[in-house]
């Protein structure tokens, strides 16, 4: 019997046609630019969680 999973894990086709529709919908230059802002993200993320991390351990001693 097949397992569901297999359906759902993309194939090397399938990742081909979202880098050309990304691509397409933004274009070259934009990419970079995209990327940055999400490294940004994930980087302010775990600065804050850390921070969380760091204010509730402190509270707890």
């Amino acid at each position: 019997m097949i397992s569901a999973s297999i359906f759902l894990a993309p194939g090397p086709w399938q990742i081909v046609l979202v880098v050309v529709a990304i691509l397409l919908l933004f274009g070259g230059k934009k990419i970079p630019e995209l990327m940055r802002g999400l490294g940004s993200g994930i980087k302010e993320f775990k600065d804050a969680s850390k921070e969380e991390d760091n204010s509730t351990s402190s509270k707890e001693e």
